[in-house]
């Protein structure tokens, strides 16, 4: 388990953002096309992250606001193509799908997304990441806060939910 300080917001440019992230020296690992399948649990969130650059079983917990918020975040590697979908289908049964085209960024801990959601529009994300537990709550959250200045991320752009709620909610 690690811990994430991450923010979502609402992103009205995204290529601006994608700009400035380049004109900081972000290492670009690609454009990624995520199907992810989130499963009826009963605490926390649990989905399957199928692209074509990242594949994962990804259980996380953490508190819906709009601000820098804390995540505890399990990862599994996952195989394309493996019976890992059906077996977590049968088993739980699916809450709902995201479709994303996701551009995926790093600054040494710090992870960017600039996202086209289906149904919902153009987001970014910034996931400043603890996998060892040597960086400490307290800088998480001050490099989160640093990059939302840096990308112009207004207060009232950012999300307090997941994907997956934002869709449950048009739904609803």
């Amino acid at each position: 388990m690690h811990l994430n300080i991450e923010i979502k917001a609402r992103c009205s440019a995204p290529q601006q953002v994608r700009d400035i992230l380049e004109q900081k020296g972000a290492e670009y690992k690609g454009l990624d096309h995520q199907i992810d399948t989130y499963f009826k649990v009963n605490n926390g969130r649990l989905k399957l992250r199928e692209g074509n650059i990242e594949n994962a079983l990804v259980f996380y917990e953490r508190d819906d606001q709009s601000g820098p918020k804390g995540s505890n975040v399990v990862l599994y590697s996952s195989v394309p193509g493996s019976s890992l979908k059906d077996a977590l289908m049968g088993a739980c049964g699916a809450l709902v799908v995201v479709d994303k085209l996701r551009h995926i960024y790093f600054i040494g801990n710090v992870k960017f997304h600039v996202d086209e959601v289906k149904d919902l529009g153009s987001f970014c994300e910034i996931e400043a990441i603890d996998k060892t537990g040597e960086i400490g709550r307290d800088k998480l959250l001050q490099q989160c806060k640093e990059y939302i200045k840096l990308l112009g991320i207004k207060k009232n752009d950012l999300i307090s939910c997941s994907y997956s709620d934002l869709l449950l909610e048009r739904k609803g």
